[in-house]
């Protein structure tokens, strides 16, 4: 009897696992993501539109589920977005202007002072040339900064500190987000 409640345990636990994963727009976003020692949770993840075309879904991870954006904004935790490109109307120059966007909008319009941090944060997506199903991982480690791959590829970028962590990640879960219906589906929140 306690053999077939630990096989019903483990069953249990491995289909949790599983089930945990999402699939949207053909993308299927894996329960945990890993790097450099650290493992987050999926949070949510969602699909950005722009103009009513869907260009990219994104997904968030986090060491555990939140749904608080300011928490997990200016919490320093490891933290990660991990981007599909499902468009082929996304190319360097449109995704350059959107990231630059997203920083106008998290600054409030002052992005001088970080202006060499942003730049380095263009080129994750100027390293070449972007293609449908590309994946861009953004990963936030505390003590380093931020790291990044395209499709499993490290980018050789480190932009250190908490401060700068903040205004990137607010690019989607801030006050002003590049696209709110991706910002409630990336804190697990229901989408109107």
């Amino acid at each position: 009897m306690k053999k077939n409640i630990i096989l019903i345990g483990l069953f249990v636990l491995l289909i949790g696992d599983i089930t945990a994963q999402v699939t949207m727009h053909g993308v299927t976003f894996p329960a945990k993501l890993g790097t450099e020692g650290k493992v987050c949770v999926l949070n949510g993840a969602g699909v950005r539109k722009h103009y009513f075309i869907n260009i990219y879904v994104a997904g968030l991870y986090l060491p555990t589920k939140s749904s608080d954006p300011n928490a997990i904004i200016n919490a320093d935790d490891a933290i990660a977005v991990r981007l599909q490109i499902i468009s082929s109307l996304v190319t360097q120059e449109r995704m350059t202007e959107s990231v630059k966007e997203g920083f106008r909008k998290a600054t409030g319009g002052n992005t001088a002072p970080i202006q060499k941090e942003i730049d380095l944060v263009l080129k994750i997506f100027n390293s070449e040339p972007i293609k449908v199903g590309d994946v861009f991982d953004i990963w936030y480690i505390p003590g380093k900064g931020i790291v990044a791959s395209k499709n499993a590829k490290k980018i050789s970028l480190e932009i250190p500190g908490l401060t700068f962590k903040k205004l990137l990640y607010s690019i989607w879960l801030g006050k002003d987000p590049v696209d709110e219906g991706l910002k409630d589906s990336m804190l697990g929140l229901p989408v109107n």
